[in-house]
C-alpha cells in the first residue's frame, strides 16, 4: 500500500508527473540509440548480395508502380510459421539497396520474399495474364498488358545514376554499360560475360517468351531474382561467428 500511496502523490502532481516522464523516456532513448554510436554499421555485410541490373531494377519500379507492395510483402519475419511457409527469414542486408524497401504492413497475397526460381518464367506470364487461372482464390488483378509495353533504355544511365546519389554501388563500369547490360540479359545468345561479371546470378533469357523488350521481361527477372542472391545453406549470422 505504501508504494500504492506514494505513486498517487505522481498521479495528482502534473509537475512531478511530467518530470519522471520525461526521466523514464531520457533513460529508455540512451539505452536504445547510445549503443549504435559504437557500430561501425548497423547492417552487416552479406556475402552474395549486389545491386540490381539494369532491366530488374526497371522491374522493380514496375513492381512498385503497379502497387504490388500494397498486397505482398517482402519481409519473412524470423518466426517458425513463417520460416516453414516462406523459407529462411528476410536479412536487413537484403534491402539495403531498396529505395524504398518493400517490407510492406500487409500481406492479401504471399510473401514474396523468396519467391525467386519457386515458379517458372511460364507460371509467372499466365499468373499476370489472368492471376485466377493458376491461383483460382486470388483477388489480384490482370496485368497482362505489361506483356504489350515494349520498353527501351533510353534513361537507364540516369536511373542508375540517381541510386548511386543514395548509396548504392553503382560503378562507373555499370553506369556505362548500363544500356548493353539491360538488353543482353534477355538475349541468351549475346555476349552475356560483362553482365554476370557486373552483376552475379543475373539471370539470361527471354522471361516472357515474346519477341522484343516488355514490361513483363523486367517484372519477371525482378520477381525471380527475390532471394535467391544469398546462399543460405552457408550463410552463419554475425553473432554466431
Amino acid at each position: 500500500m505504501a508504494i500504492l500511496d506514494k505513486h498517487a502523490i505522481l498521479e495528482k502532481n502534473v509537475t512531478l508527473l511530467a518530470i519522471f516522464a520525461f526521466l523514464v523516456v531520457t533513460i529508455g532513448g540512451i539505452v536504445q540509440i547510445a549503443p549504435l554510436f559504437w557500430l561501425e554499421n548497423t547492417i552487416e555485410d552479406v556475402e552474395g548480395m549486389r545491386p540490381y541490373s539494369p532491366l530488374e531494377l526497371t522491374g522493380r519500379d514496375i513492381y512498385v508502380r503497379e502497387g504490388c507492395y500494397v498486397c505482398h510483402s517482402q519481409m519473412v519475419r524470423p518466426m517458425r510459421d513463417e520460416v516453414e511457409r516462406y523459407g529462411h527469414y528476410s536479412l536487413a542486408a537484403e534491402s539495403k539497396y531498396d529505395h524504398p524497401f518493400q517490407w510492406g504492413s500487409k500481406r492479401t497475397g504471399p510473401d514474396l520474399a523468396r519467391v525467386g526460381g519457386r515458379y517458372s518464367d511460364e507460371w509467372h506470364v499466365d499468373h499476370l495474364r489472368d492471376p485466377q487461372s493458376v491461383v483460382p482464390e486470388s483477388v489480384m488483378p490482370k496485368y497482362g498488358f505489361l506483356e504489350d509495353r515494349l520498353i527501351e533504355p533510353e534513361h537507364i544511365e540516369d536511373l542508375l545514376g540517381t541510386h548511386r546519389l543514395v548509396g548504392v554501388p553503382y560503378t562507373d563500369e555499370m553506369i556505362d554499360n548500363a544500356k548493353a547490360d539491360f538488353k543482353v540479359q534477355v538475349d541468351p545468345f549475346g555476349d552475356t560475360d560483362g553482365l554476370l561479371s557486373r552483376y552475379p546470378k543475373a539471370q539470361v533469357r527471354n522471361f516472357d517468351g515474346q519477341p522484343g523488350i516488355s514490361e513483363a521481361d523486367a517484372l519477371i527477372a525482378y520477381l525471380q531474382m527475390l532471394g535467391t542472391l544469398v546462399d543460405f545453406s552457408t550463410f552463419t549470422p554475425v553473432a554466431s561467428r
